[in-house]
């Protein structure tokens, strides 16, 4: 094990102090003002009002408690980085079932929040892999939730609630084997129709041309350019009967051009986990990193998306990019950040209507199915139906007339009508009617009422839309 994966493994009484701790600093939280975590980190591009008093102390609660290797099983600390837990796992041969495509996601951000990686066509979301959890609720308890105790209400609420029904401080994780590389196939077709029918083909298979799949998704570089990357687990051997050597996306090559450059690729099994962070996807090019000068002075350590994430929120707080826009005597943009879900045979109309629409590319596509049996109330996406996450990251400039916020609404729109879904991590504009009958919003107000009677913390509609 690693010295990093050494830095993060916690004991049961390492743990247990640290919860102490946490409950402490709710207590320390005057009556009237809302709960919030102490962290320094974070993956949400929704308006937030400005922090008051102070936040709860998470500081011990970010490694891993146990690891049972027989078991195939992990205790994870609610606010244990995925790239720590991944240090953990990995040199025993073990990995997350989902492993969220960006390094600083939480154990238990990846719950409360929803979390997705090209895995999830086979494993569904990182919740599912959940067996039990505690929760630090809003009325300051901590309590154990499993799908069948006395608690089992929130644990099927928590996923999608945002920590407005609390806290997770352990999550116990199944996990699954993983081999050391990842042999990766870059399929093009020449359309999002064509990329659909091969996406339903996987699902049905589990498989392409007789070779297993563990991990699909792609991207959209344009209406008649679409790519799949299908990836199975390989051992050693089996790696290097295709490359000599595995990929190194961390230096001067960008992972997402290689989709045009090479039919197969071989990344080690840690590479290929974080293939997406070290240009945030493709959005480092926003601060220049894509330039091959700028890269070979930009720092490997900051090649990653939590620092790209604190150079948006620095933009954020003084507004340079739409002071820039109005000396340039240029629109500003309206900001267009946002993670769909849409059912496989609703994929190549949606994407249709936003290409004519929105134009912005290249695009994510990461299909994904539901391993439960049962929906989960707050993101009731259908069991058995195959769902394609559509992920697009930028601006887009405010037309003469229109208001900032248009293309959300219209997207938001255009996937209702589709029967698809959307993660909250980012805008939202739904009335509260419309909110509450996507999200679940008559079973959530009576766990809400269990386990939040002072109403300590916001409600996810006051969360998620109003920016409380």
């Amino acid at each position: 094990m690693s010295a990093s994966a050494n830095s993060v493994v916690r004991g049961e009484h390492q743990h247990a102090q640290a919860v102490a701790s946490l409950v402490r600093s709710v207590a320390a939280v005057e009556p009237g003002r809302p709960l919030r975590l102490a962290k320094r980190t974070t993956n949400l591009f929704r308006p937030r009002r400005p922090a008051s008093g102070p936040g709860l102390d998470v500081s011990g609660l970010t490694g891993v408690i146990s690891l049972d290797e027989s078991a195939g099983t992990a205790d994870v600390q609610g606010m244990c980085a995925y790239e720590d837990l991944v240090a953990v796992t990995l040199p025993h041969g073990l990995v997350p079932t989902v492993v969220p495509q960006l390094r600083t996601i939480t154990a238990g951000g990846a719950v409360a929040g929803l979390g997705i990686e090209s895995s999830s066509l086979r494993n569904g979301l990182p919740h599912e892999a959940v067996l039990e959890l505690d929760v630090l609720t809003p009325a300051g308890e901590v309590v154990t939730a499993t799908p069948g105790n006395e608690h089992a209400d929130l644990f099927h609420a928590f996923p999608n609630s945002y920590g407005t029904l609390g806290y997770a401080t352990r999550v116990r994780l199944r996990l699954d084997r993983a081999e050391p590389f990842v042999v990766v196939r870059n399929v093009r077709f020449d359309s999002v129709a064509e990329a659909a029918a091969s996406v339903g083909k996987v699902a049905a298979d589990g498989s392409w041309e007789g070779e297993r799949v563990d991990f699909c998704d792609g991207v959209v570089f344009g209406p008649g350019e679409v790519f799949l990357c299908l990836g199975r687990f390989a051992s050693g051997a089996e790696a290097q009967a295709v490359a000599p050597a595995p990929s190194d996306y961390t230096g001067q090559r960008i992972y997402y051009r290689s989709l045009r450059e090479r039919s197969v690729d071989v990344l080690s099994a840690h590479d290929y986990l974080w293939r997406w962070d070290t240009d945030w996807f493709w959005c480092s090019r926003a601060f220049g990193v894509q330039n091959p000068v700028v890269r070979r002075v930009w720092p490997r350590r900051w090649r990653r998306s939590d620092v790209y994430r604190r150079i948006v929120g620095l933009d954020e707080r003084l507004d340079l990019t739409g002071r820039l826009a109005d000396l340039r005597r240029r629109p500003r943009s309206e900001r267009v950040v946002q993670d769909v879900e849409v059912p496989l045979d609703q994929l190549e109309s949606f994407m249709g209507w936003f290409a004519d629409r929105v134009r912005m590319s290249p695009v994510w596509l990461c299909p994904l199915r539901l391993s439960s049996s049962e929906p989960w109330p707050l993101y009731p996406l259908e069991p058995g139906r195959v769902y394609v996450n559509v992920g697009f990251w930028g601006g887009v400039p405010i037309a003469e007339g229109a208001q900032d916020g248009d293309v959300n609404r219209l997207i938001e729109m255009a996937v209702a009508v589709r029967h698809g879904h959307k993660s909250l991590y980012s805008t939202a504009t739904y009335d509260r009617e419309v909110f509450d009958t996507l999200y679940g919003g008559l079973g959530y107000a009576a766990v809400k009422g269990r386990y939040d009677p002072g109403g300590r913390a916001p409600t996810l509609y006051e969360k998620a839309v109003r920016g409380a």
